[in-house]
């Protein structure tokens, strides 16, 4: 550990080739070439406790399928939880949506952006 306070401080001028170690980086790597760019996430809310996780995941980059049934029956809070999932959307520029007679909403991060043209006549 001298040799080493030695060398920042300056005081030895010598340095060899033992001074290094090779590291095998082809793991780590390996690793990030296979590691996805984003995740979809799948989300029920029941409360607006619930929002921080959500936003979490939509702060790391990842879209957010949240499934607000549950918040129907109480409607303050469910305009609570989508104006708190809205201000995110616009936080990250990203996009968000609501499905299926509002039950649920996508929302996702910067790079993703939602079509509001529908695919099928059955849609």
């Amino acid at each position: 550990m001298g040799k080493l306070f030695d060398t920042l401080l300056g005081r030895s001028a010598t340095v060899t080739e033992d001074d290094y170690m090779d590291l095998d980086l082809s793991a780590y790597e390996e690793a990030e070439a296979n590691a996805p760019a984003l995740f979809v996430k799948i989300a029920t809310v029941g409360d607006i406790k619930d929002s921080p996780k959500i936003k979490d995941e939509v702060y790391n980059g990842n879209v957010v399928i949240v499934d607000i049934g549950r918040l129907k029956m109480d409607k303050v809070m469910y305009e609570r939880v989508l104006k708190d999932l809205k201000e995110v959307a616009k936080d990250v520029n990203g996009d968000i949506i609501g499905l299926g007679d509002q039950r649920y909403v996508v929302i996702t991060p910067n790079s993703v952006k939602i079509s509001r043209d529908k695919i099928g006549e059955g849609l």
